[in-house]
């Protein structure tokens, strides 16, 4: 793990960087402040990715050792895929790294990784039937989701090859008895699906601990749902940019600190 003094301030300096480099860092940021709104975080334990524009060995993760909602555009590290800090004053979770790097490196039409440790999603990620179809925003992600048995990731290589072999052409991975893995184009594309499996997995286990037994759609719908669920080939859909932009609206009528 790198070394450095953790202190608390979030006022750094805005850092040398060309405007869309500034812009991405406020979206990254904004992502961060959103785990906290909607109750994601684990302490200091989960990261969020974002790939650097036009330097795509290098990409933006949070100081280790700040909580997120400390978190601002300025003070985000970039990271190569080397581990050396190219902009930042603070170390990176070297777990955060191996992870992160990996699916980077698997996925180069992907710019953004989210992962979290959820209550539900890692209660989902325990069980051995894994995501079931019980709801529309499980069938939505429905084929976008793969799994990844646990393994430890620091300092493991054949781990993290590991990590972009499972995750393949997907967008979601469940990594069991862990948590959950969003990636995107966009940090609003990252953020919707996740926030889409995470739903799912909550009204599953809800639905598992009441002891009912479940209703499941028709096999029609489910595959009518999955295949409207797809992703288009060249952009986000608009239903993901203004869901991210409302969610930027609360986060702005709360606390914009995030885009200092």
């Amino acid at each position: 793990m790198k070394h450095a003094s953790i202190h608390t301030g979030t006022q750094n300096e805005k850092p040398n960087c060309s405007s869309a480099e500034w812009d991405l860092r406020v979206e990254l940021a904004a992502c961060y402040r959103a785990f906290v709104h909607y109750g994601w975080t684990d302490l200091l334990f989960t990261h969020l990715s974002a790939r650097v524009p036009d330097a795509a060995n290098q990409y933006l993760i949070n100081p280790y050792g700040l909580l997120f909602q400390e978190i601002t555009a300025s003070n985000l590290l970039k990271v190569d895929f080397d581990g050396n800090v190219i902009e930042g004053d603070y170390p990176f979770n070297e777990a955060g790294h191996a992870i992160h790097t990996a699916i980077l490196r698997a996925r180069p039409d992907i710019n953004i990784a989210l992962h979290s440790h959820t209550r539900a999603g890692m209660a989902v990620s325990c069980m051995s039937e894994g995501l079931l179809p019980l709801t529309q925003q499980a069938n939505e992600v429905g084929d976008l989701v793969c799994y990844h048995d646990y393994a430890i990731a620091t300092d493991n290589e054949e781990e993290c090859e590991m990590l972009g072999k499972d995750l393949d052409d997907k967008w979601l991975m469940i990594m069991r008895n862990h948590g959950l893995l969003s990636v995107g184009r966009t940090v609003g594309e990252a953020f919707y699906y996740l926030y889409t499996l995470e739903n799912a997995c909550k009204v599953q286990v809800d639905v598992m601990q009441s002891g009912s037994k479940p209703v499941l759609p028709s096999q029609k719908a489910i595959n009518d749902l999955r295949h409207e669920g797809l992703p288009p080939k060249d952009k986000p859909s608009s239903t993901t940019d203004m869901a991210w932009y409302a969610v930027k609206r609360i986060l702005d009528q709360k606390d914009s600190s995030y885009r200092n």
